[in-house]
């Protein structure tokens, strides 16, 4: 199994602004105005595209609220959770 690619979403506080960014690159893949825009149904599965990756998902304090898998069936079942 390929290594997925791993990102977070997390809030720019300067800008106001969500961003979804790559963890290897700090590169920004996409700017969303709020978290509700990002996590709506399908927006990051679509950003992402057919090479999909792992999305964790911060709150505004910074904290990991979630974890998300694209596509579904590339989430390692032996994990926690």
């Amino acid at each position: 199994m390929t290594k997925l690619l791993k990102f977070t979403l997390d809030k720019n506080k300067q800008k106001d602004v969500w961003e979804l960014t790559n963890d290897k690159t700090d590169k920004i893949i996409k700017t969303f105005e709020t978290k509700a825009d990002a996590t709506a149904s399908g927006v990051l599965r679509r950003t992402l595209g057919s090479s999909g990756g792992s999305v964790k998902i911060k709150l505004e304090n910074n904290k990991i609220e979630e974890e998300r898998t694209y596509p579904d069936k590339a989430d390692p079942r032996q994990s926690k959770g």
